[in-house]
């Protein structure tokens, strides 16, 4: 049986948990409105105007797939990796460190992914890739509480950071097969990194080692 007292306490909880509800819905709707705002390109759509284009403002779900001799590339080609010495390397801030051969790599849970690769002003890609998330990596690491990025590195010296938020809401993963192919050396065998909504100088080749880290202090 409520009192008058208990009665008012419960409308004055119930009527600011509307206030909070209201309040939070234009962050909610403008998140949603951007996601909807992405152009959908149709079948066909000209690789003249493609490579002019931002990825992170495109939906390409109906574009077709290139074949893979019709991909063009940027940045080192030539580099040689031994299979017999190659290792993955997942190292920081976690509770168990990594050293993947490219057999255990291959064992891992893969995903197929249809992402557009776009090198502004020169050529766009679109291609089936195969590979395994890197939050499947970075969980079979256990990374430890504190860690906010990776630095993902290439053997070539390329290095890019990327926010564990991003790692949950995008798909970025280490690629080792295209349309349906072991991923050429060119393109950056054995493992690619294959990021969607960011241009491809930012798709770091010929990956070896992922270094998970906490944000830098203020003084650093």
């Amino acid at each position: 049986m409520f009192t008058r007292r208990g009665l008012f306490t419960r409308l004055f909880w119930i009527t600011l948990g509307l206030v909070a509800s209201t309040l939070s819905m234009p962050r909610k709707w403008m998140a949603s409105s951007w996601a909807q705002t992405k152009q959908i390109l149709p079948k066909g759509f000209s690789k003249e105007r493609l490579i002019d284009m931002n990825p992170a403002e495109i939906d390409s779900r109906d574009l077709e797939i290139d074949a893979l001799d019709q991909f063009e590339t940027m940045g080192p080609t030539d580099m040689v990796v031994d299979l017999a010495t190659y290792r993955l390397k997942i190292t920081g801030e976690t509770k168990r460190s990594l050293f993947l051969t490219y057999e255990e790599i291959l064992k891992l849970p893969s995903v197929t992914v249809d992402v557009l690769l776009i090198c502004p002003g020169f050529f766009a890609n679109h291609g089936r890739w195969t590979g395994v998330y890197l939050k499947t990596l970075l969980d079979e690491a256990e990374i430890k509480k504190e860690a906010q990025f990776v630095d993902v590195k290439g053997g070539d010296g390329k290095v890019l950071r990327i926010s564990l938020e991003s790692i949950r809401r995008k798909k970025i993963f280490l690629a080792h097969h295209v349309n349906g192919q072991s991923l050429p050396q060119k393109h950056g065998f054995p493992l690619r990194l294959v990021y969607e909504d960011v241009y491809g100088a930012d798709w770091v080749k010929f990956v070896d080692e992922i270094v998970v880290a906490p944000w830098p202090s203020t003084g650093s």
